[in-house]
């Protein structure tokens, strides 16, 4: 029998992999809570949170509810809270987006009041919550998002949201010019402290499905002409280099794990912090595999969220935020 012992001296990488003590000193990557944004949900009219049918665990919020959640998200060490307002009422440019006593302006002035300095409240910018036809923007005769309008409707929505003390507005419309338009209309209102995070690569994914519920979505059809082609990469960085010219102050690569390819080449690349979004169908993924007993719950999700970490990303916006910010606490 062939002798396969190795000679002394020999190379042995697993030297350093024989105790957690040993793993944990030479571990080339590392999680903190200050690195997880956890996305919530806020829904007019609600009076207790409901649970979502496709993302067990996650609610659509009352205003009550939602503060209660992002105190504990702070009390938990987590970065920061992303916001998402459902409107009772919606029509075919978004009223209730820019309207200062909309749920998602009182949302996050309701937030901020309750956290202060704690975590960094942030807000989605984006219309597809606020309108009659659940697209991004505002739709032009012919039925194509008109880009040049919705700018100007993201611009009313970014004061709205700074003034409400907004901190971080992310920009998720994919329009063209999202940026310098909400740049310059902070600047010009004197919100000169208001960073702007824009998604500069979203792709058109599958992976999306549960989000449409937990926003009540209104969407027929697909966003196709504005959200980016899942067969293209090198684009992405394309819009990293508009965005930077336009003044992003951060960029977001989003949906997260089947585009780690992505991250990684956006964050080789950017000279400003470059986040992760773990989506919807991600989480649904992992939580429903793990109650088919198909995995470990616990393990799946950190070992997802370090993949964000290794391909690149600076902090990642997961709904698993506050929990997993317990975890790591809890191993610290």
């Amino acid at each position: 029998m062939p002798d396969y012992s190795l000679a002394p001296g020999a190379i042995r990488p697993r030297r350093l992999r024989r105790t957690p003590a040993l793993r944990r000193l030479v571990a080339e990557h590392r999680l903190s809570p200050a690195e997880l944004i956890e996305p919530m949900f806020v829904k007019e009219g609600l009076e207790a949170p409901v649970e979502l049918a496709t993302m067990p665990g996650v609610s659509q919020h009352s205003l009550d509810s939602l503060v209660a959640a992002a105190q504990r998200a702070a009390d938990a060490g987590v970065g920061g809270v992303m916001l998402f307002g459902i409107p009772a009422h919606r029509d075919a440019t978004g009223s209730a987006a820019d309207d200062p006593g909309g749920i998602l302006n009182r949302a996050i002035a309701a937030v901020r009041d309750a956290v202060g300095e704690r975590l960094v409240v942030m807000a989605d910018l984006c219309l597809d919550e606020f309108t009659s036809h659940g697209h991004c923007g505002v739709l032009a005769a012919d039925g194509g998002v008109d880009n040049d309008a919705t700018l100007d409707r993201y611009v009313s929505m970014a004061l709205a949201q700074a003034r409400a003390g907004a901190q971080v507005l992310g920009l998720s419309g994919m329009m063209d010019g999202q940026v310098a338009a909400v740049r310059t209309g902070l600047d010009e209102a004197g919100l000169l402290d208001t960073v702007v995070m824009d998604y500069t690569a979203k792709y058109s994914s599958a992976f999306y499905g549960p989000f449409r519920e937990a926003v009540d979505s209104q969407l027929t059809g697909d966003r196709r002409t504005y959200q980016q082609d899942p067969a293209n990469g090198r684009e992405a960085l394309r819009e990293l280099e508009l965005d930077l010219a336009e003044g992003a102050d951060i960029v977001m690569v989003k949906p997260g794990m089947p585009y780690l390819d992505v991250l990684a080449e956006v964050a080789a690349a950017s000279p400003v912090p470059v986040w992760s979004y773990q989506i919807s169908g991600e989480y649904a993924m992992i939580e429903f595999a793990a109650r088919a007993g198909a995995i470990d719950r616990r393990a799946a999700i950190l070992e997802s969220l370090m993949g964000f970490k290794r391909a690149g990303a600076d902090a990642v916006l997961t709904y698993w935020a506050t929990e997993a910010a317990g975890w790591l606490r809890e191993t610290a």
